[in-house]
């Protein structure tokens, strides 16, 4: 049971964490803020582990389930005159991982002698896909035997819980080709070896390896950017990069796409007398539920009363979450916004404070499964 106190100390939370947000990989003051608050708050074990830490509360019995929230912003002015807006220029949490943390706080408050060991994972870099990797390895090691996390999601109606089996978010990967041959004066072209024409049929290739009838899933290649020569006229270029985003419902359809390019880019720059060089960033393993998870959370929902909304398809963003979901079973849910709510990801998005009881309920119902 919430109490008043307990919400509004969640939320006076929220509203400190979004007021100072920080970047994937800089999140130093946001872990000690929550830090501090669950060790002044609660009772939980609460353990340091570097870029990121847990609280723990052990159970009466045996089992044990944990359950993931990240706290890292986004590169986005923030100009709503919102009372708590970021104090940070050029830095924002429009995703809502203010919110994700501010939630799982909730549930540490509210947490009384579970019936099995809880752990809760305050995790670092989620956008760049950095952080949840070795949050997952310690569960596995931990021998955690389930693990849960949500997004809020705007279009879906205001606290409803969104989820699907299987492929949850998509698998995805920044890849990066760097060309580069031989300098020659603007005036003779044919005396230098340019990456131009290398790259220009790369992308122009890239609508026949993405074809919808080729593949059993999504499968998307997304031009990021093009970086031909340098803006000096007397030079033919000779240096090129070609940024894509690749993405796919399925891991083995984008590992497919991942070989289909590098042998492409190789074959281009062979031709023309280039070299290359390959490199990624921004890796993303598909987001894939667990049967048996999805339907503990439909169950939760349920006994609270909670609409479901099945989805059809998986969301095309991705989720580190997914580094979870390859090591112990478990689910990612989606909680909506609002219908009519502004998208993440955008400048006047904000994270709907009615979010916070919601989401702590849900995770209450999956820790006290027969409540």
């Amino acid at each position: 049971m919430i109490t008043h106190e307990q919400e509004a100390l969640a939320v006076a939370l929220r509203h400190q964490l979004h007021a100072h947000p920080e970047l994937s990989g800089q999140e130093q003051w946001t872990k000690a803020c929550l830090m501090n608050f669950l060790r002044r708050h609660t009772r939980l074990e609460v353990v340091d582990k570097g870029s990121w830490f847990y609280a723990r509360c052990p159970g009466k019995g045996p089992g044990s389930v944990a359950f993931r929230a990240d706290f890292d912003a986004l590169p986005i002015e923030e100009d709503m005159p919102l009372p708590y807006r970021s104090q940070v220029p050029g830095v924002s949490h429009k995703c809502g991982h203010d919110g994700h943390s501010a939630a799982l706080s909730l549930l540490a408050l509210t947490l009384k002698e579970p019936p099995r060991e809880v752990y809760l994972i305050f995790q670092c870099a989620e956008e760049t896909g950095q952080g949840g990797e070795a949050c997952a390895r310690f569960l596995k090691e931990r021998g955690v035997e389930e693990v849960y996390a949500f997004h809020n999601m705007s279009g879906y109606p205001l606290g409803a819980v969104c989820l699907r089996r299987g492929t949850m978010n998509c698998a995805s990967r920044g890849m990066i080709l760097r060309f580069e041959g031989i300098p020659a004066h603007a005036s003779t072209p044919e005396l230098g070896r340019s990456p131009a024409p290398a790259v220009a049929r790369l992308v122009e290739a890239l609508p026949g390896l993405t074809r919808r009838e080729n593949h059993k899933g999504l499968v998307l290649a997304t031009v990021v950017q093009m970086d031909v020569g340098e803006p000096a006229f007397g030079m033919a270029a000779h240096r090129g990069a070609l940024l894509l985003t690749l993405r796919a419902d399925y891991e083995e359809e984008l590992t497919a796409l991942v070989e289909a390019l590098e042998a492409l880019a190789r074959q281009e720059a062979t031709a023309a007398g280039l070299s290359l060089a390959i490199s990624y960033t921004d890796v993303f393993p598909a987001n894939v539920n667990h049967d048996s998870a999805v339907r503990r959370v439909k169950e939760a929902a349920g006994k609270l009363g909670v609409p479901v909304v099945e989805m059809d398809s998986p969301m095309r963003a991705s989720e580190d979450f997914g580094w979870y979901l390859k090591e112990i079973p478990g689910a990612m849910f989606l909680l909506g916004n609002g219908v009519d709510h502004a998208p993440i990801h955008s400048a006047d998005y904000d994270f709907p404070d009615a979010l916070l009881p919601r989401a702590c309920a849900l995770f209450t119902a999956l820790i006290f499964p027969g409540s």
